[in-house]
């Protein structure tokens, strides 16, 4: 067992120019190598939560996720978040976890945000998806599956949920409410990274990014409003102390989800 340093990204994302946001977060990203086991960035980074799949997707030999991987290289870390990805003629807001040696696992966001029409011009993934890292055991997930705790029942498969989101101002307490629900109810711990600014279509958001421990309190934050990051070490032996001292798993009801 060992602990896992996470990196919080928290930034503005410019609207529909992904070249533009590569650039930001090298800057944001530089001098973290080192420090850092996996690195958090927001819903969409490349683009913000734009609807025109058709004209920004990219293929998984695009340059998102190059970028990705040479970050990942270069910090000797993970990297994950969300990027619009076409294919065989389908639109997918997908999450993308990255591995120093290039290694991908992907997941595809389950639960679309049918207010804002991204059913319209997305298509829903089916799998739940827990990606391995240096002894960690990470749920990947992406903002409005926040809202959906049956998605992210904990069955004894995972250890940190990672949640990236473009999540408004207006509903920014649920945002934050619902991450130490999702960690208190998983005995886990959970990454929610939300972008900051204002986006094309005039939405604000807040950010209100956070590290939640297993027992629901806030181990490390990044300022709402603004841009910035932290690093925070997760205890991997308090985790399973705990665990083992109030074996909630023990009395779980058992389900199966629909394909």
């Amino acid at each position: 067992m060992r602990d896992l340093r996470v990196t919080l990204v928290q930034s503005d994302l410019r609207w529909e120019d992904a070249e533009a946001n590569r650039a930001h977060f090298s800057r944001q990203l530089d001098g973290l190598q080192g420090s850092t086991d996996l690195v958090v960035l927001p819903e969409m980074f490349t683009t913000g939560f734009s609807m025109r799949s058709a004209e920004l997707a990219e293929t998984m030999d695009g340059p998102a996720l190059a970028w990705m991987q040479q970050q990942a290289a270069a910090l000797d870390a993970a990297l994950y978040g969300s990027v619009i990805i076409e294919e065989h003629g389908r639109y997918f807001n997908r999450g993308l976890f990255v591995r120093p040696e290039g290694e991908v696992t992907m997941y595809d966001k389950r639960h679309l945000f049918r207010f804002a029409n991204e059913t319209d011009h997305f298509s829903p993934g089916k799998d739940r998806v827990v990606a391995e890292w240096r002894g960690w055991r990470i749920l990947l997930q992406i903002c409005f599956d926040l809202r959906f705790p049956v998605f992210s029942r904990n069955r004894n498969d995972y250890d940190l949920a990672l949640y990236v989101a473009n999540w408004p101002e207006a509903r920014r307490s649920p945002w934050s409410k619902l991450l130490l629900a999702r960690a208190i109810e998983n005995q886990c711990y959970v990454a929610g990274v939300n972008r900051v600014g204002i986006d094309g279509k005039g939405n604000t958001y807040t950010g209100d990014s956070v590290l939640v421990d297993p027992r629901g309190e806030v181990a490390a934050s990044v300022t709402p409003g603004e841009e910035g990051l932290t690093t925070h070490t997760l205890d991997r032996q308090a985790l399973e102390d705990f665990r083992e001292k109030f074996p909630v798993a023990r009395e779980a009801d058992d389900f199966e989800l629909p394909g």
